[in-house]
């Protein structure tokens, strides 16, 4: 069964700093090995333009293989770090770490090339660069998680409607960048961090999955909305007045955060209808 959640604006009371670590959003850890592997790309690009145009064509294909293996090894971080955050979670539908060593390997192959040294060795600096890739980043999450023994329909609608919710987040998070404010920022990623309680919630126990999606809809659509909009209101004007609104909307949203859980604990229909009726019209009333 999961945990009540309480953040700073439950009934608990809960400081930040106490909250439950699922309820934070997941950090990718060793992000900093994929800059260093970005950076060994100029090993290639630099030299290339030195030399002949056979080996300014491959060191420019070498280098790039190993900027799109940099890339694709932070983005399977960061797919790690929410496989791993979470307790129900499909594997990803691309292995990034492993398509990331193919492509090193295949960048200190077309190495071996340009410096003519036969077949082999070309072979042998793909397999050492491939390994040491995995050695440094690992594998992929490579089976799903929290389904065993449980519907595969109720479980993949319960990862596609957490991955809705994240989607609302993130585009909050984007929107608020623009009104320019580190305070509102963090404003922004506190309410995050409340929502992702519920997510973490619905994972442990769906109860009424179908509830708890016309829930997060209303909810997050409607923050993400009112977070758009007040943004660009915000960065023309810096309106002390809407911005004293949009935060007291995220606080009134986050306050009733724990009777919204304990209604899908109970699968409380009754109370939950109204909840998001109430919730409409206040967002409406905000808009």
């Amino acid at each position: 069964m999961a945990e009540r959640f309480g953040g700073k604006y439950s009934p608990q009371g809960q400081s930040p700093a106490a909250m439950p670590k699922t309820a934070v959003e997941a950090k990718p850890s060793g992000t900093w090995r994929a800059s260093v592997l970005f950076l060994t790309a100029f090993l290639f690009l630099f030299p290339a333009f030195g030399d002949g145009p056979r080996e300014m064509l491959l060191g420019l294909l070498a280098g790039g293989l190993i900027v799109l293996a940099a890339w694709l090894s932070r983005e399977g971080l960061k797919a790690e770090a929410a496989y791993n955050a979470r307790k129900v979670a499909r594997r990803p539908a691309l292995p990034r770490k492993l398509a990331g060593a193919s492509l090193t390997g295949a960048a200190l192959a077309v190495g071996g090339i340009i410096a003519d040294q036969g077949l082999v060795y070309p072979v042998l600096y793909a397999l050492v660069g491939a390994g040491l890739h995995l050695g440094a980043f690992g594998l992929d999450p490579m089976s799903d998680k929290g389904m065993e023994g449980i519907d595969a329909f109720q479980t993949g609608r319960v990862a596609k409607a957490v991955e809705e919710g994240e989607a609302h987040l993130t585009a909050m998070r984007d929107a608020i960048l623009r009104a320019g404010d580190r305070s509102l920022q963090k404003r922004v990623d506190r309410f995050a961090a409340e929502a992702r309680g519920l997510f973490r919630t619905i994972e442990a126990d769906p109860g009424d999955l179908t509830a708890a999606r016309k829930y997060m809809s209303v909810y997050l659509m409607g923050a993400r909305d009112a977070t758009v909009k007040f943004a660009d209101h915000y960065a023309q004007s810096r309106d002390a007045s809407a911005r004293a609104d949009y935060e007291a909307l995220l606080s009134d949203l986050e306050t009733t955060f724990a009777r919204k859980t304990t209604a899908f604990l109970t699968n409380n229909r009754t109370d939950l209808d109204v909840e998001i009726a109430v919730l409409r019209d206040r967002l409406k009333l905000d808009h």
